[in-house]
């Protein structure tokens, strides 16, 4: 039976071992409750029968049905926020990415048993991505859950400086952070990019290895080469750079030359990559070349850099909340004061354009 105020899961896994620990990790969780688990998805129809979840965690290879066409059916006949858990196997991560093509909100790794700090880790992002799901269901009360885990600052890997940015080059570089429902939005924007678009370097928030997959498969359907971001990789016209999973990214610059650094370190907000590492680097490295870009996504990851980059002279957009799958993100970022125009996600791209010419 559901308690109130906490999120309900149910957890599909044909796995004995990884439904176990799951439950465990997200119990952990004063404000997740698992109210079930199935091996497969016909027990998980009987489970859903007797009480329906806010949340299902899905694995994708399960017996007597896969996980995509039970998502299918799920969202065909009864939408409910499904986070696709997967394994980061290349075949896993590919049809993982298509299950968020599908409607999936989230992805999460399996948990794996090894040292205390990764599953530490696990266990953050694991019971961060259910919760933002269960916002994501836009047909009932959103419930605002408030941070119960403490959180480094961008801090913990750039430090603050005084200093202004290095003299303005004629180049403008856009830096994007996106979390829940990013994936989706990040085709749409990315899509719509000619194939003279200013140099762009991404956060979404992603498991290690999904990433290279992500890129690959956007790479496929834009004009702009797409491309998981390597260290020292040069940021230019026509291309966009993911940062990988689990590596912070940063935004460097050698004379009129953008480049990306990548960098090991804590969870920054609750993550590795996050869009405040990012968002500082460009702060202090773009000043006013940069445009930023924030998008939807639970939590505040970006928010303080973005308006570091607006005192620096950079120019930020947010994408508005009729458009956000969870508009937790765009909303810090707005309410931080880092925002000069919030706009849908079908506009946002033409008007970074614009502001790149106009510059």
């Amino acid at each position: 039976m559901k308690s109130p105020g906490k999120v309900s899961v149910l957890i599909v896994d044909d796995s004995a071992s990884v439904r176990q620990v799951l439950k465990e990790i997200l119990e952990s969780d004063p404000q997740i409750q698992v109210t079930g688990v199935a091996q497969d998805p016909y027990v998980a129809v009987e489970r859903i029968r007797q009480e329906v979840p806010d949340v299902i965690t899905l694995d994708i290879e399960m017996p007597r049905m896969d996980g995509l066409t039970f998502l299918d059916r799920i969202m065909s006949q009864h939408p409910i926020p499904v986070v696709i858990c997967s394994t980061l196997t290349g075949d896993g991560s590919d049809t993982a990415l298509a299950a968020l093509e599908k409607g999936a909100v989230d992805i999460i790794t399996k948990p794996k048993l090894g040292a205390k700090e990764f599953l530490e880790e696990a266990r953050v992002r694991i019971c961060d991505v259910v919760k933002s799901a269960a916002r994501a269901r836009l047909q009932k009360h959103r419930v605002n859950f408030k941070p119960v885990e403490p959180k480094l600052s961008a801090d913990a890997v750039i430090a603050v400086t005084v200093s202004k940015a290095l003299i303005q080059s004629t180049e403008n570089v856009v830096v994007v952070g996106a979390s829940t429902g990013g994936t989706e939005a990040l085709r749409e924007f990315l899509s719509a990019m000619p194939l003279d678009a200013p140099g762009i370097v991404i956060v979404q928030h992603m498991p290690e290895a999904f990433t290279a997959r992500f890129a690959q498969r956007l790479d496929q359907t834009c004009r702009i080469s797409v491309k998981e971001a390597e260290d020292n990789d040069s940021v230019i016209r026509g291309q966009a750079l993911i940062a990988p999973g689990n590596r912070h990214v940063l935004l460097k610059r050698s004379g009129a030359r953008y480049y990306v650094e990548l960098k090991d370190g804590p969870l920054v907000n609750r993550h590795r990559p996050s869009v405040d590492v990012l968002f500082r680097s460009a702060a202090r490295y773009g000043g006013r070349n940069v445009i930023g870009v924030i998008m939807t996504g639970m939590g505040d990851d970006g928010a303080k850099g973005m308006l570091e980059m607006k005192q620096a002279g950079g120019f930020n957009f947010a994408q508005n909340e009729a458009t956000s799958v969870v508009f937790g993100m765009p909303a810090e970022a707005i309410k931080a004061g880092g925002v000069d125009r919030v706009l849908a996600l079908s506009d946002l791209a033409a008007e970074v354009v614009r502001r790149c010419h106009g510059n």
